[in-house]
């Protein structure tokens, strides 16, 4: 990670979703990406670390191809890193997501990073002619061969589920030599092991139940650093919320939205429906970040100390949500609750 000593990240994670216009239409896909173009814009003017984008394949969500939207962003920005969350390298081509992270790369002054995941959902793969059963093997063969590519040197290969190459040479080269790269994971072990293995930084999405219960895989990815030759990067976390000016008009908000959009992916994964007191549970127990600046700028810190992440990312826009309601989290993410999670952290 672009930080050393006691430096924390604070970012904000977009999956897209279509947003209401404030006459109370859905916007459409065009507009809905657009509208987190400005997002970003905003984030990047309060002093927001970090933007990263998913890559999704569903009607819900706008964000298909992160990286082009993150170089839109990077046309109309400064400062603010360009993140996909995550890319799912298992259904893409390792070269071409380097090729194309490369050149977001240079187009935004080194600001790129690629997130590389296993992905949450599994449209993309018969999308892209992948076989489902192909799953694990798919994920361990590219991200080996991506990290070849990284060393940004000519490349021989030969894969069961990728292409084979011959001292292949894999352009653009980035100007700094370095391709900002991490890896996100959902809570597997040997997810958590591969990312030491090849010395990756590790992003945890931490989605639902109490964040301490993941403070096993930090110490794992240590040791298993420490175990392959590796000095152990900073750890990442990222997890959804929603921010009002109380914690009463966060949750009326929040709550409907939230449901509406756990509900539509549980009916295929056999979830049951999320009742108020799931849903009050996980913001008061769990990892879902919603209230006030100071109630969610405390559970942040908490969470940060609890498994011991130098960065955090909020995932938030969650269902057709009012596009002012956005704007307005954004504001008070960037002006109050990091500067608070900063203070309760002890840094300056």
């Amino acid at each position: 990670m672009t930080h050393t000593g006691n430096n924390y990240l604070f970012g904000l994670d977009s999956f897209g979703d279509l947003a209401k216009a404030e006459d109370g239409r859905l916007m459409n896909y065009a507009e809905s990406i657009r509208l987190v173009v400005d997002e970003a814009v905003l984030a990047d003017r309060l002093g927001v670390d970090v933007i990263a984008l998913g890559e999704h394949h569903r009607e819900e969500y706008a964000i298909s191809s992160p990286e082009t939207v993150l170089s839109a962003i990077a046309s109309k920005t400064k400062q603010i890193k360009l993140a996909s969350g995550v890319t799912v390298l298992s259904s893409d081509d390792p070269v071409r997501v380097f090729e194309r992270f490369a050149t977001l790369d240079a187009v935004s002054n080194g600001r790129a990073q690629v997130i590389l995941g296993r992905g949450s959902f599994t449209e993309s793969f018969p999308l892209f002619g992948y076989d489902l059963r192909d799953y694990e093997a798919l994920f361990e063969e590219k991200i080996e061969l991506f990290s070849k590519l990284l060393k940004e040197q000519p490349v021989t290969w030969s894969g069961t589920h990728t292409q084979s190459l011959d001292a292949a040479d894999v352009f653009p080269k980035t100007e700094s030599g370095t391709l900002e790269t991490y890896v996100g994971v959902g809570g597997s072990p040997q997810s958590v092991v591969r990312a030491a293995a090849y010395n990756f930084p590790l992003v945890l999405a931490i989605i639902g139940g109490s964040p301490e219960r993941f403070a096993p895989y930090i110490e794992l990815y240590r040791k298993a650093s420490a175990e392959f030759g590796h000095s152990a990067h900073p750890v990442g976390m990222h997890s959804p919320g929603f921010i009002a000016d109380s914690d009463e008009q966060a949750v009326k908000i929040a709550f409907p939205l939230f449901k509406q959009a756990m509900d539509k992916v549980g009916k295929t994964r056999g979830w049951q429906p999320m009742s108020r007191e799931h849903f009050m549970n996980e913001v008061k127990n769990g990892s879902m970040y919603v209230g006030s600046p100071e109630t969610v700028g405390k559970k942040i810190a908490n969470a940060m100390k609890a498994v011991d992440a130098k960065r955090f990312d909020m995932v938030y826009g969650f269902g057709p949500m009012q596009a002012s309601d956005r704007r307005r989290m954004i504001e008070l993410y960037a002006t109050e609750v990091i500067p608070r999670v900063r203070e309760l952290l002890g840094q300056s």
